[in-house]
């Protein structure tokens, strides 16, 4: 009797060189021109994050509050329908008061900023070595901080179009860059 058993484990093909290059590519183009959309009409950009953003909300409430109804035996469900219920009102006020919801964000955006640069300011000047550059980070972020408050509420209609935008571009660059190397032989995403 023979044995006609096999061993299955090494017929794993290796990956093709290349392979998907097309694909990184199609995404980074479009992703580039999305992002110099969002810099072309970043109103239209704003409002459309706002409510994919409020949706994200909205959705994250039910769900919350879901768990916190019908997940029994934890002592988390108070927490959970209260967590629900507040991102259920702000996804709700984002969602049908996108302007509403973009003050927000670029109020977020504008504590962060100025956050930020007291504690670059702070931290360098306790460094030895990249001060000058570290506290020039930090004035710079506190200069954005005041002047996103002084350009309010234009501001919030359209900071956060241009920080998608530049987050698309970029990544779309970034894509690009990486599925033209991969195209040559070069594994995808290398660093």
């Amino acid at each position: 009797m023979t044995d006609t058993r096999h061993d299955f484990t090494n017929t794993a093909m290796p990956p093709v060189v290349g392979a998907g290059w097309g694909w990184m590519l199609g995404y980074g183009v479009l992703s580039a021109l999305l992002g110099l959309a969002a810099f072309a009409w970043p109103f239209a950009a704003t409002m459309a994050a706002t409510l994919v953003i409020g949706a994200f909300f909205i959705a994250a409430g039910a769900i919350s509050i879901a768990a916190g109804i019908f997940g029994r035996g934890h002592d988390g469900r108070g927490y959970a329908i209260g967590f629900g219920l507040v991102s259920l009102i702000i996804g709700c006020i984002m969602a049908f008061e996108p302007a509403t919801g973009a003050l927000s964000l670029t109020l977020l955006v504008t504590v962060w900023l100025a956050v930020r640069g007291a504690m670059e300011i702070v931290w360098g000047s306790r460094m030895r070595r990249g001060k000058g550059m570290m506290i020039a980070l930090g004035v710079i972020n506190l200069i954005l901080a005041a002047f996103v408050l002084a350009t309010l509420p234009f501001s919030a209609l359209t900071l956060p179009g241009y920080i998608l935008g530049i987050s698309f571009l970029f990544g779309g660059i970034a894509s690009i860059t990486s599925a033209l190397a991969h195209k040559k032989g070069e594994p995808a995403f290398s660093v």
